[in-house]
């Protein structure tokens, strides 16, 4: 009788939940997770999947996922006092504490997909996301759910505490994987053994390439973001926001008494601000500009990144996810990008001469950038596309590794006890003992 309700618990279908900043308006984040769910639904057609995340809402619409909020937060209708208001934000964080354990539990596996989660190149809370990804991987350690943090991506941290979170969270994940060297690089900085740690490529090159197009003749695509420096930079934020816009317009000036035609695309509402604001300069200097000349998108999804850099011939662009949706596309890129993430993704699909710092551009350094890459943009486009095939590859070697180290077959209770001393040489860890669910 035993064996047979063992046999009974092993032909349930595996639960599995995603976890982090989803389905929020993070266009790079949501890629990742995109390319998570289609290995999902294509190698484990049976699993249970759903999500705790910062969009629920749009996750159960536009995914059909369902999800649960990520951070118990409530709204006062004035601002208290710094006691009260002390006071209430440590219930709040016994409250989260107390909802990823119940969630956790539910769940034979749990995965953070992709994303920058383990770095502060933007200004970063402590007490949110890295406080929730150590609950994470300290809740998913006790209850012996499998909490994988997949091809994530890490930077050096100054904070004290947030890089103590950060390090232990990796700890205590049950299989790692980072998306590029310098992310391993940093957190073996901070102390972490990762010595057998794997590096896979942003999980965004698993999502299927569209035929080649090379877009329309002297049509330069322009990604901005409402840049303003890292967690250190907070004190200098508002002055590298008007030296980011400052060069970008001035490029852009240049662009347009050149005989270029500009699409500006923007997704964050914060990133549409400073669209409309470099447009509403440019107009100003040129009133002869026709709605022909520059075009404004607004995007909302990785397909409509897709779009607009398939119809234009060069693309320029900070944020992170730009980056890849061009060079997934075989596109001619600048980078003006911001941290070291910038310059991996650019230097592995050949363009490391073509990647300048958002926080200290030069316009002048731009236009030369800018039209050397026109220059040699026939050679580069094979190059690209090359290394892009590649990493698409990549990626399907790491699916095979996650179905076998997070999919095995279902076995009684008493043998999945057993630790697997091996799983480290995978970026996997020895499960510690499990309490009963």
């Amino acid at each position: 009788m035993s064996s047979q309700r063992s046999a009974g618990r092993a032909a349930k279908p595996v639960r599995v939940g995603l976890f982090g900043r989803l389905a929020s308006g993070n266009i790079g984040n949501d890629a990742s997770m995109e390319a998570i769910l289609a290995y999902l639904r294509a190698q484990h057609p049976a699993a249970i999947v759903d999500a705790m995340c910062n969009g629920p809402e749009r996750m159960r619409a536009h995914y059909g996922i369902d999800a649960t909020q990520l951070f118990h937060e409530h709204v006062f209708p004035r601002r208290p006092s710094r006691p009260v208001r002390a006071a209430w934000l440590a219930w709040e964080k016994l409250v989260d504490a107390a909802r990823i354990a119940a969630w956790v539990r539910a769940h034979d596996v749990v995965i953070i997909p992709g994303m920058g989660v383990l770095e502060a190149y933007l200004p970063i809370d402590p007490w949110g996301m890295p406080y929730s990804q150590y609950l994470l991987a300290a809740w998913g350690r006790i209850f012996r759910t499998k909490v994988a943090m997949v091809n994530v991506g890490a930077g050096r941290i100054g904070q004290r505490s947030t890089r103590w979170l950060f390090s232990q969270s990796a700890r205590l994940a049950y299989y790692l994987s980072f998306r590029d060297v310098q992310s391993r690089e940093a957190m073996a900085e901070q102390g972490l053994d990762t010595s057998r740690i794997p590096i896979y490529p942003d999980l965004a090159f698993a999502i299927p390439v569209p035929p080649y197009d090379p877009g329309e003749e002297r049509t330069v695509g322009i990604g901005v973001m409402q840049y303003s420096g890292a967690n250190e930079d907070r004190g200098r934020a508002e002055e590298i926001r008007a030296a980011y816009m400052q060069n970008v317009t001035v490029f852009a000036r240049w662009l347009i008494a050149n005989g270029y035609r500009i699409r500006f695309f923007f997704g964050d509402s914060d990133d549409e601000v400073i669209a409309r604001a470099i447009h509403a300069s440019l107009v100003e200097h040129s009133p002869e500009i026709t709605p022909d000349t520059v075009i404004l998108d607004s995007v909302e999804t990785f397909d409509d990144v897709t779009r607009v850099i398939q119809s234009v011939s060069i693309v320029v662009a900070t944020r992170f996810h730009n980056l890849i949706a061009a060079v997934r596309l075989g596109k001619p890129t600048l980078s003006l990008g911001y941290g070291n993430k910038a310059g991996v993704i650019m230097r592995d699909s050949g363009l490391d001469d073509f990647c300048l710092a958002a926080r200290s551009l030069d316009a002048a350094q731009i236009i030369e950038r800018f039209q050397e890459l026109e220059r040699r943009a026939p050679e580069l486009r094979t190059r690209i596309q090359e290394n892009t095939a590649e990493k698409a590859r990549r990626l399907d070697d790491q699916f095979v590794l996650l179905s076998a180290q997070l999919f095995p077959p279902r076995r009684p209770r008493q043998a999945a006890l057993k630790p697997n001393h091996t799983k480290a040489e995978y970026g996997t860890r020895e499960e510690p003992a499990r309490s009963g669910r």
